[in-house]
């Protein structure tokens, strides 16, 4: 596959902070449903729909999909990691699920068939393109005239402690990286809600919204647990591997966030708030 998101391809698909998605997949879809939930309840797929998941990883999201549009769909789940995609088909297969077609794509610029596609979802997929405009106009040239993209990403980092906490904690100890451009591709690309809209426009999609909205989080193997997952998958990962830390600097950093993340702890889980950006736009008819 070529991809002028070579960067992206390569972390997500070489890089061993990017592969450590697979080790913590379990925890990290736990995590997330209720982020998925958001997604698909707001994209209101039915049965017989043909769904492009952008960004599908190891596969959670294809196969909600898959089952929301029944025997009668089809999803077709892009990423540009195949590892990933080696996963996600896995696990398609392990649940029965057969009307899913897994492609390695660099979704922006990517040649999907031409406005085939009822809907486009993506869960956290879309924050990591090089240029921005150029994806949402590649993915809306595979929907149908009128078909609707939603996805999520993430909100600003000062109301996401999934993120702050580790990222704070993590600088404390190591020192801070070279700092980047606020919309730079990332996780936190999007965070911006007017911003994005300005890029959906100039893409000529239409009736384009976004939404800021407050979900909780839940935590996986208690405080320690969920210390142990955020320390390692995220900013405070790419922090020490940026400094080349030790296992001793991560296991610093994980006690230091176990301490903040105690404030979340309820008597049977911890639930961690998040600030979730939903957007939703048309392809033109």
């Amino acid at each position: 596959m070529t991809s002028v998101n070579e960067e992206q391809a390569e972390f997500w698909g070489n890089s061993e902070q990017g592969t450590k998605w697979l080790t913590y997949e379990d925890q990290l879809d736990h995590a997330f449903a209720p982020v998925l939930d958001l997604v698909l309840n707001r994209a209101a797929l039915s049965a017989g729909m043909k769904v492009l998941d952008i960004g599908c990883g190891t596969g959670v999201s294809a196969i909600a999909a898959a089952r929301a549009v029944g025997p009668n769909g089809h999803v077709l789940a892009a990423d540009i990691s195949q590892p990933f995609l080696d996963r996600a088909a896995k696990r398609a297969e392990s649940d029965g699920i057969q009307t899913i077609t897994f492609q390695h794509a660099d979704a922006q610029t990517y040649a999907f068939e031409p406005g085939q596609m009822d809907a486009a979802i993506s869960r956290f997929g879309v924050m990591f393109f090089s240029d921005s405009i150029a994806a949402f106009r590649n993915i809306a040239s595979a929907l149908k005239p009128g078909g609707q993209m939603t996805f999520a990403s993430w909100g600003p980092l000062d109301v996401n402690p999934w993120f702050k906490i580790p990222h704070v904690v993590a600088v404390r100890r190591m020192g801070q990286p070279p700092r980047v451009d606020r919309y730079a591709p990332g996780p936190l690309a999007f965070h911006d809600i007017d911003h994005v809209k300005g890029l959906m426009t100039q893409a000529g999609l239409s009736e384009i919204t976004g939404d800021a909205i407050t979900v909780n989080l839940t935590g996986f193997g208690g405080v320690e647990g969920t210390a142990r997952l955020v320390t390692r998958v995220g900013p405070a990962g790419r922090v020490v591997a940026h400094f080349e830390g030790s296992e001793a600097d991560t296991d610093a950093i994980q006690e230091a966030v176990a301490k903040e993340f105690r404030q979340y702890k309820s008597s049977s889980e911890i639930l961690i708030p998040a600030m979730i950006n939903l957007y939703q736009a048309r392809r033109a008819e």
